[in-house]
């Protein structure tokens, strides 16, 4: 697993763009709501068994991608209990389409277990509400 990121967010980017010509866009957004205690923790995101990004405390990360089957997946950034959290997805892309995606921490059981990491399409109507409330991830692999 060994990438981990420096996330900034960038409040600037409240709209998702297009797709770029003859590809898809997909949209992967960290919402554990106002009241989220795992906000803190650095989510990476994976595409095709590659990681292509990260982000944190309430954000969106944006990807182009080529059509076709795509796997998707996110694991907390943490040498912790944590970082085995992993979830994934697949989907089939389309050019010219946009998907959304959100990952949420769903609470565990009380005590010591960690919380489940959910990962799961979300309509475009609840995500481009997200979005507008939400800065968007920059993120950079550490040396």
């Amino acid at each position: 697993m060994g990438v981990s990121y420096d996330v900034k967010l960038d409040d600037s980017q409240h709209a998702p763009t297009q797709p770029e010509p003859g590809k898809a866009r997909i949209y992967v957004i960290q919402d554990d709501g106002p009241w989220g205690s795992h906000q803190h923790y650095t989510l990476r995101i994976g595409l095709d068994g590659t990681w292509v990004g990260a982000y944190k405390q309430n954000s969106y990360v944006t990807v182009s991608v080529e059509p076709g089957e795509r796997h998707l997946c996110a694991n907390v950034q943490s040498d912790s209990s944590f970082g085995k959290l992993v979830e994934l997805t697949h989907f089939t892309a389309e050019a010219g389409k946009v998907y959304y995606f959100r990952t949420r921490f769903l609470a565990g059981m009380p005590g010591p277990t960690p919380p489940i990491l959910d990962l799961d399409p979300v309509d475009s109507d609840q995500a481009n509400h997200l979005i507008s409330s939400y800065p968007l991830s920059i993120s950079r692999p550490n040396k």
